[in-house]
């Protein structure tokens, strides 16, 4: 199976299944946010199809019925049938005889049916006709993580291009990578989801002929693969270690990281406070890099601000993996901001993704603040509710200056609370070091004697302690 990257906007139909222990609340929010997905992708959505069920069936995620249903709607035959191409042992076709069985027995005990193919709120209700009547769709895309034996069996009954949440956003993720590092990162994490759901080709090429004889061509492949995956993790490596001399040079600054769920307004935020270029865009995953500037305008001490990648529910394991060097920015900031989108019905379910991946990596020890974001898309009740159940928390909007004077005066009154004053003396002959005291501290008053400069300042305590060994060395 290839990950699509078609230039054109494609026709796709998503598919969902409500497993016991998610409301219809939540079932309709996951939906939602893959239309968005699919929508950042590149695709139209223009059908749903959706079902209760237990569990997910074992060979082709919905029901007998439901599976028809959809292939109606992509033009495919809605049952397995088993090609030439397709030679299975003996177990494999009882597998699957046994897997059709289950779906069957399941879907004649699904208590309801009555959502079975729902219509976007843009299309005519009169359902099949109006999906038909342009060009069928060619995508089916899945809102759970597809085994191969299921993604291959979907793509049989449907006849069209099948895609699972993980590879859809695995593949923006790949299409949104613009550094070298985040094209590795990418890269990684979309070699290994492909490698298991790759399969031989039909052309016949079963055997290699020469060197490497004997071995199939998908063998040949996925040796690629992992000589691939050996020399992008080495890469990587070396880049990241580059990385971390950076954090630690930046180690005794004060320093912000706006993390939260993605299109949350992170980046909206981060040119607002420190004047960047950084992009800003209303579609997911417009930010995979993490960019560092310093607060304008600038504070001293100097306060530097990160802009971290997004998260999102579901996100692929090797994402997270491989970004994971991103991440530990958030980890080694000395505040972090949750960014949360204040005007989507599921920002507290999207705080709780944050908070969890940050807990995953140990970041939920860093001190931090709460900040509802597009507070103008909220009305005065609306408002006071949030701030009701979160009254410690910061409404504002990026896009209105004087809320980012507060958000900006906030976060320094957050430094200045755990700063102390002390005296420094600086030697004449260690003035060339003058700079660092004024780089990491505030200069209150200054005189001189026979001695050399005589400072008082104002900073951080760890800063103040290093300044003092360095003059005292």
């Amino acid at each position: 199976m290839a990950i699509s990257t078609h230039p054109d906007r494609l026709r796709a139909v998503l598919v969902g299944v409500q497993l016991p222990g998610v409301s219809d609340v939540e079932h309709a929010a996951d939906l939602a946010e893959l239309r968005r997905l699919v929508h950042t992708l590149g695709y139209d959505t223009v059908a749903t199809v959706s079902q209760k069920r237990t569990r997910l069936a074992t060979g082709t995620v919905l029901g007998t019925g439901k599976l028809k249903e959809l292939a109606a709607l992509t033009g495919g035959s809605g049952v397995l049938t088993s090609g030439a191409s397709d030679r299975m042992s003996k177990a494999r076709e009882k597998w699957e005889a046994a897997a059709n069985v289950e779906a069957e027995s399941e879907d004649a005990a699904v208590e309801d049916e009555s959502d079975d193919v729902e219509q976007e709120d843009a299309l005519p209700p009169s359902s099949e006709e109006d999906v038909t009547a342009g060009p069928r769709p060619t995508v089916v895309v899945v809102d759970h993580e597809l085994s191969p034996g299921q993604l291959r069996n979907l793509e049989k009954a449907t006849g069209a291009m099948v895609l699972d949440r993980a590879g859809v956003i695995v593949d923006i993720f790949h299409r949104h990578a613009k550094s070298h590092e985040a094209r590795m990162q990418v890269e990684i994490a979309r070699l290994n989801y492909l490698a298991p759901r790759m399969r031989e080709s039909t052309g016949g090429r079963e055997r290699q002929q020469g060197r490497g004889s004997g071995d199939s061509a998908l063998e040949l492949d996925r040796r690629k693969i992992r000589d691939r995956l050996a020399e992008l993790r080495e890469g990587l490596a070396a880049i990241q270690k580059d990385q971390e001399h950076r954090r630690s040079a930046r180690r005794d600054l004060l320093r912000v990281a706006l993390v939260g769920y993605t299109n949350a307004g992170k980046s909206s935020l981060m040119r607002a406070l420190t004047g960047s270029t950084v992009l800003v865009a209303d579609q997911l995953f417009a930010t995979l890099d993490t960019t560092v500037r310093a607060m304008q305008p600038e504070t001293r001490p100097r306060i530097l601000v990160s802009d971290t990648v997004g998260f999102i529910q579901k996100l692929p394991h090797d994402l997270v993996a491989s970004f994971r060097s991103t991440l530990d920015e958030a980890l080694e900031a000395s505040l972090l901001l949750y960014v949360v989108d204040a005007s989507d019905p599921t920002w507290a379910s999207q705080l709780e993704v944050t908070r969890t991946v940050l807990r995953d990596i140990g970041a939920d020890a860093v001190p931090s603040k709460l900040v509802f974001n597009k507070a103008d898309r909220l009305d005065a009740a609306e408002k006071d509710a949030l701030l009701a159940q979160h009254p410690d928390a910061l409404m504002l909007s990026a896009h209105l200056p004087d809320d980012v004077a507060m958000l900006r005066k906030n976060i320094i009154a957050f430094f200045e609370s755990s700063m102390v004053e002390a005296d420094l003396v600086i030697p004449y002959a260690r003035q060339a070091h003058i700079r660092e005291v004024y780089e990491h501290t505030t200069v209150v008053a200054q005189a001189y004697d026979e001695s050399g400069s005589r400072l008082r300042v104002r900073g951080l305590p760890g800063a103040i302690a290093k300044l003092t060994q360095l003059f005292q060395a």
